[in-house]
């Protein structure tokens, strides 16, 4: 069986990250996509995917992507069901993130207005510590 989705949009809200069972971490954060069509008066048509990672991906998401931020992100549509308070049942459709990518440069994220998140060591890894470079977006590749 086949079960991937590989989709490009914007986080509508920064992620939301927690600890679940055992100190295993989960972060979840919607994407707004818009459709290529438009509607009957020409307006533009947007879907909110909500998405969730787990475990490491999920600490890189908390700490690199926030709200308006462009991502690419290839997963699994996952359901699940449940019945609300009132006894309905219920059903979510999401996506399982398997990889996420920023969408978009840093010059790009600058222009719109967006910060830099900071990294921070997830507190279960105290002594990794980053060593990213940035690239010179109308640099040469250093390698």
């Amino acid at each position: 069986m086949l079960n991937k989705a590989i989709l490009m949009g914007r986080l509508t809200r920064d992620p939301e990250h927690k600890y679940i069972n055992n100190n295993m971490p989960v972060c979840t954060f919607t994407l707004a996509i818009d459709r290529n069509v438009k509607t009957a008066n020409g307006e533009k048509t947007t879907d909110f995917i909500n998405c969730t990672a787990w475990g490491q991906k999920a600490d890189f998401i908390r700490q690199w992507f926030t709200k308006g931020m462009m991502a690419i992100v290839e997963g699994r549509i996952q359901s699940r069901n449940w019945k609300d308070k009132n006894g309905n049942k219920r059903t979510a459709i999401e996506v399982n993130v398997n990889e996420i990518s920023f969408g978009e440069t840093k010059k790009s994220r600058e222009a719109n207005g967006q910060t830099e998140p900071n990294y921070q060591v997830p507190s279960y890894a105290p002594n990794i510590e980053p060593n990213f470079t940035e690239l010179d977006d109308e640099g040469d590749v250093p390698f």
